[in-house]
């Protein structure tokens, strides 16, 4: 089905002067032709070194252009490229090092003194790709077939270890391929992606599908709302994914209340629930704005919702693509009936393999081609989607299940909230209580207020029973509220 060598060079030689990546940062920007001559070179140092098929090269580096040339370097021989979170801990990092046991770890050169301090095979900075030339021999390669693992992502952790999740060619270009064809991408497109490379988010969600399509990925390092903004505005973007947290800190930003970003055609949110007041905020502009729903595991796109429809729709993620599909079953196995919230399952050609050195935990995650995703969900009478939360965030008081989000979005269209999460907490009496954690923008708001404003929209035994107030709320490493902190906290 796909090129030999991998679609990316063949792309490279339909679109060879148009801009493939850039560094927003530095502003330099590769076309396709200089990104195919990278990632020879690159593939050419891997060869030359002897790396066979199915070895691993860790990559621990902040986002930047050379990281895509290593991936599809690494597509070439045969070898899983695996993107390290540079925001981890040493002891958390020897872990997945020790996990995937790669035979070299590429770093930046900001990271050498960092790096150099952990137990790895062999190490070496990416500016080593400055000295080497394109040397390999293409009839001595082979790189096997696209069931082949290509990459391990490893997940956030926030359930327990980070779990590497193996992806394969075929998985990685099926989420690709079903990305361009649901939402229509093309050479036409660019991204602004702050998303981090070591997150299928940044990877895959559009990094990817854009390359194949022919279109431009600008590339930012640390997140800042306003940098975002401009740089939305500079490379003329159409269709850029932020997280909620980021989203709430742009629109707040006085460059989002006066530009009007003509060139946009759709701001996407993924990696949690986002709030209406951010749907609000973009509704106010008359931009189009969406919600979409993915995991590492799968894929990570699932979902397609036109923006007109989203407007009327909040929190809905719409019907599946074209290539996948979805399930919602009860408690019993059974399928829910319109508007009944049971758990979520998928299936599709970009499924993951296997969990890295974990089959245990991929047989409780695949079940007859199924992935069963620990998602809570309802289809409404058109058939669109809306995910309702995690089920072991679920909580059950009085018998009664609450759903943390359906609080949490009451919560957050208080004025004076700007942050808000919702956990449950063991109780003798009810079973277990609703408490809210709060982070306020405005600082006269009190906790009397905020029960008064819940107690207008949500049933007694879903109002929180308990408000804390924090400067900020705890969030992991790829912006997401970290609720396991909380639960410490409590």
């Amino acid at each position: 089905m796909f090129h030999e060598r991998g679609w990316i060079l063949k792309r490279s030689e339909l679109s060879s002067e148009r801009i493939a990546l850039i560094d927003i940062h530095s502003e330099e920007s590769w076309t396709y032709g200089e990104l195919r001559n990278r990632i020879l070179r690159w593939a050419s140092f891997f060869y030359d070194k002897g790396y066979e098929k199915g070895e691993r090269v860790a990559v621990y580096s902040p986002n930047c252009p050379e990281l895509f040339a290593v991936l599809f370097a690494c597509e070439q021989l045969g070898l899983l490229y695996v993107p390290l979170n540079w925001r981890l801990s040493a002891v958390e990092l020897q872990g997945l090092l020790d996990d995937c046991e790669p035979a070299l770890v590429l770093y930046h050169e900001e990271f050498k003194q960092f790096v150099h301090k952990l137990e790895i095979k062999e190490a070496v900075s990416l500016s080593v790709i400055q000295t080497v030339e394109n040397s390999l021999v293409w009839s001595s390669v082979s790189i096997g077939t696209c069931s082949d693992p290509w990459m391990i992502i490893y997940t956030g952790g926030t359930t327990g270890v980070p779990k590497g999740v193996v992806l394969s060619h075929e998985a990685v270009n099926w989420n690709a391929l079903n990305t361009i064809t649901s939402w229509g991408l093309s050479e036409k497109d660019t991204t602004i992606n702050y998303m981090p490379l070591f997150h299928t988010g940044g990877l895959n969600a559009l990094g990817i599908p854009l390359l194949m399509a022919g279109g431009t990925v600008a590339i930012g390092h640390q997140f800042d709302p306003e940098e975002a903004l401009i740089a939305t505005g500079k490379y003329e973007a159409t269709i850029s994914l932020f997280v909620p947290t980021m989203y709430q800190m742009m629109i707040q930003t006085d460059y989002f209340k006066h530009f009007n970003f003509p060139s946009m055609d759709t701001f996407l949110s993924g990696g949690a629930p986002c709030p209406e007041t951010v749907y609000r905020a973009f509704r106010e502009k008359n931009l189009r704005f969406k919600e979409g729903y993915g995991m590492t595991e799968a894929g990570p796109n699932n979902f397609f919702i036109r923006p007109d429809d989203a407007a009327t729709k909040n929190g809905s993620v719409g019907k599946s693509m074209l290539f996948n599909e979805i399930k919602v079953l009860d408690a019993e196995g059974n399928p829910c009936t319109r508007g009944e919230i049971g758990e979520l399952f998928l299936k599709g050609p970009h499924m993951f393999s296997y969990y890295w050195n974990k089959p245990g935990e991929t047989a409780d995650a695949l079940h007859d081609g199924w992935l069963r995703t620990g998602d809570l969900a309802k289809i409404d009478e058109d058939g669109d989607t809306y995910i309702v939360g995690r089920k072991k965030d679920m909580i059950i008081s009085g018998g009664e299940n609450v759903y943390p989000q359906e609080v949490e979005q009451c919560l957050i269209t208080f004025d004076g909230i700007r942050e808000a999460a919702v956990v449950g907490q063991r109780d003798e009496v009810w079973g277990e209580k609703v408490i809210a954690f709060v982070s306020l923008q405005d600082e006269s708001a009190t906790t009397d207020s905020i029960m008064a404003h819940c107690k207008k929209t949500l049933a007694s035994y879903k109002i929180p029973k308990e408000i804390i107030v924090l400067p900020e709320l705890p969030k992991t490493h790829v912006g997401k509220i970290d609720k396991n902190e909380l639960v410490k906290l409590n």
